[in-house]
């Protein structure tokens, strides 16, 4: 089988030889074609001796000049120390510049020269003193240097901010200067949003770049300026079919495209470069290439991050639906569904469910109620350890394990202590709080063990009151400490009395008090009895739980929760048994 890493070499090798042949190609054309359209020299023929007009003057030489321009003329004294500059004359740019950013006033017109620092004081503390003297004496060219000045105006004081350079003029200086703050201003623009532009001629694969072209790309000051080919090999090499159709599409279809480098070596950065064709005239060949970089590094990394978050929640979500199905499916076949089948022993049972839906929609709250031999009930709700598929799975084992327990007929104190032990066997994770009871329907008589649980509420006649604990109190929660001891209460059911055992998620708030849950639970079971009696079947008795639930649950609850709700509707006729 071949190496992955050699076939992906091979391919970078070969998109990096298509991109050096079509660019090779397009530089024979465009030679081919200056060639071709090179201008030949006129014809010499004998012409009388032409004559000369009379040269321009100073001044109409100064005025030709683009940018603003002063003639300056340094005053020295013996020692040849400059004294003095004198404002000689300036341009028409010169003059629009002062009337827009000065005043219309300032400088004043002359008919002699005047002194430039009686006028600008301020351009004494600047840089524009040396470079004057330097240029007057050495006979160099100073600049272009940025020369910041505050210049009083009638408007108030303003900011002066130029590129300024100053030539050698015979016994002058000539001061040229351009706005520099707009030029600081796009490379500032440049650097801000690391943006940067470049031409590549393709007859010559030179490049004419931006300011901040090099930074962009991630290069030190001083290296060399790259090429198209260069930026090929600088990409990784996922990048390169991009870069190629982009170069064809710009090179050979004319038209204007984009693509996106991932840059070796510099960072891994992302540039995105919208490039467009040169031509040589319209309709011909493209002689060069213009294109426009960004650096998208910062955006690429936050939509990367975004993009393995979303696949990370995705697999979260997937792992917890799949989790949730098999829990569910497990729930489902472990918890009892209620019919009529207690109906016989003078009860009807109704649970309702509540799981908690930040985990996988599941837990480890449980319950049952099925005959036992010799005509006994055996009742029972816990809330085992943990959430998702773990804590269902505890709770199949624990539910499972009282079912086979309770066949040996034994005193409920026995069984949950059985149940203790064979927790703790499991290990320290296997813990469990559980209500554990045996209903003598001869006797209408319910025997009860609390193993770290909520105390289970007696309604009777719209009143509520929690059931008092067994001797010594509650027990501890099995699974914690082998050989722990239980002991149980017991109260005898009326005709219409509902028993009510639920787990801790439906009550507890974090940050509350426990007796205040107890209380809030009391209270809704109460109010939900006042507003809307259970009326007799198992229907109204599941509508009351349904009710009383939905009144306590909330986006407090941070655990599954499970109401199971014991009436007694019948008396049953005794078969001298004993209670056990």
């Amino acid at each position: 089988m071949m190496d992955p890493s050699s076939t992906r070499a091979a391919r970078s090798r070969l998109d990096l030889q298509a991109i050096h042949e079509l660019l090779d190609a397009q530089r024979r054309r465009v030679r081919k074609y200056a060639e071709a359209h090179r201008p030949r020299p006129p014809v010499t023929r004998s012409a009388p001796t032409p004559q000369y007009p009379v040269p321009p003057s100073a001044q109409q030489i100064l005025d030709a000049v683009p940018n603003p321009a002063l003639l300056l003329a340094p005053v020295v004294d013996g020692a040849g120390r400059i004294q003095d500059i004198l404002y000689v004359t300036q341009n028409a740019a010169a003059r629009a510049y002062a009337t827009e950013r000065l005043a219309p006033s300032i400088p004043p017109t002359w008919t002699a020269p005047v002194s430039l620092y009686e006028h600008f004081p301020a351009v004494g503390g600047t840089p524009v003193p040396g470079m004057v003297a330097r240029a007057f004496h050495e006979g160099t060219v100073q600049g272009p240097e940025t020369i910041e000045w505050i210049a009083d105006t009638p408007s108030g004081p303003t900011r002066i901010n130029d590129q300024v350079q100053i030539t050698p003029c015979g016994e002058h200086v000539l001061v040229v200067w351009e706005r520099g703050h707009r030029l600081r201003m796009a490379a500032a623009a440049q650097q801000l949003v690391r943006v940067c532009w470049a031409e590549w001629n393709l007859g010559d694969h030179g490049v004419e770049p931006s300011g901040s072209f090099r930074q962009v790309l991630g290069l030190d000051t001083n290296a060399p300026l790259p090429g198209l080919a260069d930026l090929a090999h600088a990409a990784s090499p996922e990048s390169l079919p991009g870069l190629y159709q982009a170069l064809y599409d710009v090179i050979l279809r004319k038209r204007t495209t984009d693509c996106e480098l991932r840059l070796r070596g510099a960072g891994d950065r992302v540039i995105r470069m919208t490039a467009e064709p040169i031509r040589i005239a319209p309709g011909s060949l493209v002689w060069a290439v213009r294109g426009v970089l960004v650096d998208v590094t910062a955006e690429r990394r936050r939509r990367d991050a975004a993009e393995r978050a979303e696949r990370e929640a995705r697999l979260q979500q997937e792992r917890a639906e799949a989790v949730a199905d098999v829990a569910n499916a497990l729930r489902e076949a472990v918890l009892p569904h209620f019919q009529d089948e207690l109906a016989a022993y003078g009860l009807e049972a109704a649970a309702v469910y509540r799981p908690d839906a930040r985990e996988a929609g599941v837990g480890g709250d449980w319950y049952k109620a099925r005959r036992l031999p010799g005509d006994r009930l055996l009742i029972a709700l816990g809330d085992a350890r943990g959430h998702g598929l773990d804590a269902v799975t505890l709770m199949a084992k624990l539910r499972y394990a009282l079912a086979g327990l309770a066949y040996t007929e034994q005193r409920v104190e026995q069984l949950t202590q059985w149940l203790n032990e064979l927790a703790c066997a499991d290990g320290i994770e296997s813990t469990a709080t559980a209500i554990i009871a045996r209903y003598h329907p001869e006797i209408a008589l319910l025997r009860w063990t609390c193993a770290g649980h909520p105390n289970p509420v007696l309604v009777r006649s719209g009143r509520t009151t929690q059931l008092p604990l067994p001797p010594g109190g509650p027990g501890l929660p099995v699974g914690v400490l082998p050989g722990a001891a239980y002991t149980a209460a017991a109260v005898s059911l009326e005709i219409g009395d509902i028993v009510l055992l639920y787990t801790d998620g439906l009550t507890e708030r974090r940050g509350h008090d426990p007796d205040e849950d107890t209380e809030r639970f009391l209270a809704a079971a109460r109010d939900c009895f006042a507003d809307a009696a259970p009326g007799t079947g198992r229907e109204d008795l599941l509508d009351y739980a349904r009710r009383l639930v939905a009144r306590l649950d909330g986006p407090h609850r941070h655990d599954d929760a499970t109401l199971l709700a014991l009436r007694r509707i019948t008396p049953r006729t005794p078969s001298a048994r004993a209670a056990g």
